[in-house]
């Protein structure tokens, strides 16, 4: 069985969201599902499938905003995300990152994704995703997810 069942979202970096914006919903005709300013960045979620989201996130100054020519040397995507097909293959991979200690086990809800955080052997950050509404509508910012999947942790 694979617990996972692909790419949720990639999340990059952009000195110009609105450019991004443009670009990815002109020439991919991705829809903009998501888009926020809060203090510190202005993002926003496309959506790149039935599943799949491309998020983007602008920071004019930060180095990283440009995506650099060579292979593996690239740095601007900034963490990987991945689906899980079931709640019972979104617990069972929460209960081995907490067994490996590489996570606290806290579930972020999303509104219609649950999402849990861990960093892998090489520092790199990491999500899982449970999507929990297929329309991927009525994304909000992260709340602490404390229904029956959180208290088995």
């Amino acid at each position: 069985m694979n617990l996972v069942s692909g790419i949720h979202h990639v999340a990059v970096v952009t000195a110009d969201i609105d450019r991004f914006i443009d670009f990815y919903t002109d020439v991919f005709e991705m829809p903009v599902i998501f888009q926020e300013t809060t203090p510190a960045f202005r993002h926003v979620l496309l959506l790149a499938g039935s599943q799949s989201v491309l998020h983007a996130a602008e920071m004019p100054n930060n180095i990283h905003s440009s995506g650099l020519p060579d292979m593996f040397g690239r740095g601007h995507i900034d963490h990987l995300a991945l689906n899980a097909p079931t709640e019972s293959a979104f617990q069972i991979i929460r209960r081995k990152l907490i067994d490996r200690g590489v996570s606290d086990g806290a579930i972020a809800d999303l509104g219609p994704v649950l999402n849990l955080s861990f960093s892998d052997p090489d520092g790199m950050h990491i999500e899982v995703c449970f999507i929990v509404d297929a329309s991927l509508q009525g994304f909000h910012q992260p709340r602490p997810y404390l229904e029956t999947i959180n208290q088995q942790g």
